[in-house]
């Protein structure tokens, strides 16, 4: 047997990294090292494992084949050698992908308590909308993703996570605010602050006013919800959002939330794992923490 583990610490590394620099930096190997490393992989499985174009590596067919076996390698040899080591704990490394609510809101709480636990773990999380969290799952980028939008990636599963309200909001000062006994139709005559294509809250919010049969006026799109919040405080639109992000503002009686019986705004959030994502004792340890339940 020719190939190494370190050879595939490296090419795992480069995969989730973007690049050789990235790679060596994340391992702590010199870049030449890196590169020393890829080349004799590829040398022993006779043949290449990336796409050059440029300074740019991109995965080919063999490469995205090796990954996830790689990954469970790596894995893998990491709890054989916690367990031989007079039972001393795994060094949990974990990297997961969040829509905006669920990384800005929900998660960091659960994520903090685990990492004062456990002083030695690493977790990072990206925060990006649905379908990026997706494509980072999807990728193995990311060892398990949250979402507030749909996953119909056939390569993933989807487990149920918890539920989320989205709520209607608008400036204190806009008519609706005013006006009694709202309807569908006084929806569909003002202008709405909305997230970019992609985002599981637009997702919800076009479903439901497809059922309650109005169409939504797009008069800005922004790609994070605390700048949706502050457009709408400032009069450019009604939004629609997570109870939890626009919570304060209420409060504070910076946003009203609008009576919005007709409209089905409660949403599922999903837990989304790739179906050949090895999941071990570190992966396993962070989403139990996270109440996450790998069931149906």
């Amino acid at each position: 047997m020719r190939l190494t583990l370190r050879q595939l610490e490296v090419f795992c590394a480069i995969c989730q990294g973007g690049g050789v620099t990235a790679a060596s930096s994340e391992i702590s190997i010199s870049q030449s090292a890196a590169s020393q490393a890829l080349a004799d992989l590829e040398s022993s499985l006779d043949g290449v494992l990336f796409l050059r174009a440029g300074r740019r590596l991109v995965l080919n067919n063999r490469g995205r084949a090796l990954l996830p076996q790689a990954l469970e390698l790596l894995e893998r040899a990491r709890e054989i050698e916690a367990q031989l080591r007079d039972g001393a704990s795994l060094p949990i490394k974990v990297r997961l992908a969040a829509s905006q609510t669920i990384g800005n809101q929900l998660l960091p709480p659960m994520v903090s308590q685990f990492v004062a636990q456990h002083p030695a773990a690493s977790i990072e999380v990206m925060i990006a909308n649905t379908s990026s969290v997706i494509e980072a799952v999807a990728t193995f980028r990311a060892d398990a993703g949250f979402i507030e939008g749909i996953c119909d990636d056939t390569d993933l599963f989807s487990y149920p996570w918890r539920e989320d309200e989205l709520v209607i909001v608008a400036s204190p000062h806009h008519p609706l605010v005013r006006k009694r006994n709202l309807a569908a139709v006084h929806f569909a005559a003002v202008q709405w602050v909305l997230r970019e294509a992609g985002s599981g809250t637009r997702e919800v919010l076009l479903q439901a006013a497809q059922q309650a049969r109005f169409g939504v006026r797009n008069a800005l799109t922004m790609g994070h919800n605390e700048a949706i919040q502050a457009a709408v405080i400032a009069g450019a639109g009604i939004g629609c959002l997570s109870r939890s992000v626009v919570a304060p503002a209420l409060r504070r009686g910076e946003l009203k939330a609008l009576r919005t019986p007709f409209l089905d705004l409660t949403r599922k959030l999903h837990l989304v794992l790739h179906r050949r994502r090895y999941v071990g004792a570190g992966l396993c340890a962070v989403l139990n923490a996270c109440d996450a339940k790998l069931g149906k």
